[in-house]
């Protein structure tokens, strides 16, 4: 069944007269009349009494005509529904974030959302890896994280901007008037950081160990505004990168001295997969800064 054959049917049922239907379709009568018998031969039973050029609705004519209406009401939506989709008008967007994204995606989000209010907008925290797997089996659009490692080739990457790595301290540590600090001073330091899932505990241990060094991490804890309390009794420091922090978190950052201290802020989404344009309107709130 074609939603074509509906039409013909619904404007046949309408006027009563097939050459009278045809001529406000713009077809001819033979074709008319073909679709609305192969429509009947589908359905298994007849929709109009032929009465010489006269018709009427069968019974199940009546009965048909009314889902049939019902069901071309329904595509009409759909297709009004597609349209909004490429305006962005409507819609969903599933968005997985890493905690470092956190303001940049927040940020994004206000300004998103005050251009395309019609579009929902769901939001996970998580890490990295966690949030890969979610991406990789559909339950996310993309994801916003920094990026490192062996890039998979399942995905694609799309670079945001920069971030350097900074010690989060008090505002009542020893070390705030420092313009930048090194590794060697931190791994004496007693450090909070993120639970190994994180990416920013992969990235920094990997670099505490290419410089033979091994770090007081007393405090281990995979959330990260939990995290930021304990940097603010001043009991411990820690390491994120500089975007994790914002002016409400009332902490200070000191840039960490080294070649590799600066990570990349990426989208990250499925290769191959439909890109909606809601999607590629979102990236460009990303970029603004």
């Amino acid at each position: 069944m074609e939603l074509r054959q509906i039409r013909y049917f619904l404007k046949a049922k309408e006027l009563l007269n097939f050459t009278e239907a045809a001529n406000h379709l713009f077809i001819s009568q033979s074709t008319l009349s073909q679709q609305i018998k192969q429509l009947e031969d589908e359905l298994g039973i007849p929709l109009f009494n032929r009465i010489g050029k006269r018709i009427s609705l069968t019974e199940a004519g009546i009965v048909f005509a009314k889902y049939a209406e019902k069901s071309l009401l329904k595509s009409q939506e759909g297709f009004l529904a597609m349209q909004d989709l490429k305006g962005s008008k409507s819609g969903e967007l599933n968005i997985g974030v890493t905690y470092g994204m956190r303001s940049t995606m927040i940020s994004a989000l206000i300004r998103f959302s005050k251009e395309y209010p019609g579009v929902r907008v769901n939001i996970v925290f998580a890490t990295t890896s966690e949030l890969l797997d979610q991406l990789h089996h559909i339950k996310l659009d993309f994801i916003l994280t920094f990026a490192e490692g062996n890039r998979v080739e399942l995905f694609n990457y799309t670079p945001l901007f920069t971030s350097p790595m900074v010690l989060v301290t008090a505002k009542s540590s020893a070390f705030i008037h420092h313009k930048s600090i090194s590794l060697e001073t931190i791994a004496e330091l007693p450090l909070a950081m993120p639970t190994k899932g994180y990416s920013t505990t992969r990235y920094i241990m990997k670099a505490f160990e290419e410089n033979n060094l091994e770090p007081k991490i007393l405090i281990e804890i995979n959330d990260i505004p939990a995290l930021l309390e304990l940097v603010k009794s001043g009991n411990w420091s820690s390491i994120l990168a500089q975007t994790t922090i914002t002016e409400k978190d009332d902490l200070v950052t000191i840039p960490i001295e080294g070649e590799n201290m600066i990570r990349t802020a990426m989208v990250i989404s499925l290769k191959d997969a439909y890109e909606k344009q809601s999607m590629r309107n979102f990236y460009q709130y990303l970029k603004v800064k």
